[in-house]
């Protein structure tokens, strides 16, 4: 069979080694780089030619932690801890029907590649988890756009209320009766219903695959993480959870385990190669040590740790220790968007108030590696990440008359604090143009528009009593959170992060 070759000339290509950005050609067959060259590369005859002249290319981003359910509930919240967005998660999402969950989905699928993000890690929610054909929807939404992803059902057989230790007590007996909405399910169901999943997924799945999250480790029973963990060993997928992300986590897990949450797990068996910490705000040396030893990656979001209160990460500690340390945005309701520059910049900055030592900050270079090969690593797709041959073409066109690149000095440091996600002009996904020329080529913007809008007024009115009863919770919840946020956390090794 004929290949189908591209052959894009003419433009410039991001170099992190030597911080410049040469003129290259690059040689695409069925969707895969064979070949980077000089200018005039040689390329059959019956390559498609793809002018880059003005373009610097780099990397499609990977993002390594998301939530597309709350793409629909952006700028919904303000002045809100994680607890407090946990306490109003069914609320948001509680009424999601499969289609509204593919529509949100979609949505921020379209705005990452908008903003040269080629895959994501999708951690997917539903109560008590999302069922199979909700699965396949959510999957289905990436496909329409055009973009690799990683989905993960998110389970749990606690509930919030229930998993930091002495909070459930603490709510008045009015209210009691409330808090089971958020309710707990069989460990059984959500892990057969994953068996199922992991069996019949209907979908390539080297363009949309699956992982498994047991959202967060209080919230889940010891016998569900292990399960959990069988199962992607036997499957081989990615296992993904959020550890150690706000103070709250932290000082309950002592109570809960009379360790870290890191230390937990692994002596649960649950670390390794595949399995990603989402935040790992609050990790100290020996929860690293324990990451690296195993080959476990940290999803670094720094945007939503600092929009939630949660702490700055040490990142430059994770690298120094051999953490694969990738970049996230979270979700759309506690970083109000899904642009990896904004992750990427959010990062830098991050890093560079945990101390004076400029010498520790994280260079550019680094944040765009994490952002590429460190997603692509944590989210188990080997041939992404690079624009090298053997790689995936997934490729970001940024256009260098756009008033970030003018003029341009030293590429990596515009792509990471000068580019806000107005400079992608093409993006290309297995060498198949997803956005030319600002546009999403699948996407009416307009019509796209229309159906949110309508999704929204919907869930408005859905979502009353539920908001409702959030509201009449929030300060109860808060003020014991910020009560076990001031206790002191007896790990005498432990380091906290800066603000706490």
């Amino acid at each position: 069979m004929a290949k189908d070759y591209m052959i894009i000339r003419g433009g410039r290509l991001l170099d992190l080694e030597t911080r410049a950005a040469p003129f290259q050609d690059i040689l695409v067959a069925d969707g895969r780089i064979i070949q980077v060259g000089n200018p005039g590369l040689d390329a059959p005859a019956t390559a498609e030619a793809i002018d880059a002249a003005g373009l610097l290319r780099h990397p499609g981003l990977v993002k390594a932690h998301t939530h597309g359910m709350f793409n629909l509930c952006k700028g919904m919240s303000d002045r809100s801890s994680l607890e407090l967005l946990l306490v109003n998660a069914p609320a948001m999402i509680a009424q999601h029907s499969a289609e509204m969950k593919h529509l949100s989905t979609y949505l921020g699928a379209v705005e990452m590649l908008m903003k040269g993000c080629t895959a994501c890690c999708d951690l997917t929610f539903g109560f008590p988890f999302a069922t199979i054909d909700e699965m396949v929807a959510i999957g289905q939404a990436y496909i329409d756009a055009g973009m690799r992803a990683v989905v993960a059902p998110s389970l749990a057989d606690r509930s919030f209320y229930k998993a930091i230790p002495g909070l459930l007590d603490h709510i008045p007996s009015s209210l009691k009766a409330a808090t089971a909405q958020h309710g707990s399910s069989s460990p059984h169901d959500g892990i057969r219903m994953m068996g199922q999943l992991l069996r019949d997924w209907p979908h390539e799945r080297d363009r949309v695959s699956l992982g498994i999250a047991p959202v967060i480790p209080l919230h889940c029973s010891d016998g569900l993480m292990t399960d959990c963990a069988d199962l992607a060993r036997e499957y081989a997928v990615v296992l993904h959870s959020h550890v150690a992300e706000s103070k709250v986590q932290a000082v309950s897990s002592l109570t809960a385990y009379g360790n870290t949450m890191t230390a937990h797990l692994d002596s649960l068996g649950l670390l390794g190669p595949n399995f990603t910490v989402a935040h790992g705000v609050w990790l100290d040396d020996d929860d690293m040590r324990r990451l690296a030893d195993n080959g476990s990656s940290v999803a670094h979001c720094a945007g939503s740790n600092m929009r939630l209160g949660c702490g700055i990460a040490d990142a430059r500690r994770m690298i120094e220790l051999g953490v694969n340390l990738a970049i996230g945005t979270d979700s759309a309701n506690c970083s109000d968007n899904q642009n990896m520059y904004e992750a990427m910049r959010y990062a830098s900055m991050a890093s560079n108030v945990r101390g004076p030592d400029y010498r520790r900050w994280l260079s550019s270079p680094e944040i765009i590696r994490a952002a590429t090969q460190g997603g692509a690593y944590a989210l188990g797709f080997g041939d992404i990440g690079k624009i090298a041959p053997g790689y995936r073409a997934d490729i970001v066109f940024i256009d260098l008359n756009s008033t970030n690149w003018m003029p341009l000095n030293d590429p990596a440091n515009q792509l990471v604090l000068a580019e806000d996600g107005t400079g992608p002009k093409h993006v290309i996904v297995n060498g198949a143009f997803v956005v030319k020329d600002r546009r999403h080529r699948s996407c009416n913007l307009e019509d796209l528009s229309v159906r949110v809008e309508a999704a929204r007024e919907r869930l408005m009115e859905l979502t009353l009593p539920a908001r409702n009863v959030g509201a009449a919770l929030e300060k109860i919840v808060g003020d014991f959170c910020i009560g076990l946020a001031r206790r002191h956390y007896h790990i005498e090794r432990y380091a906290a992060p800066l603000g706490q």
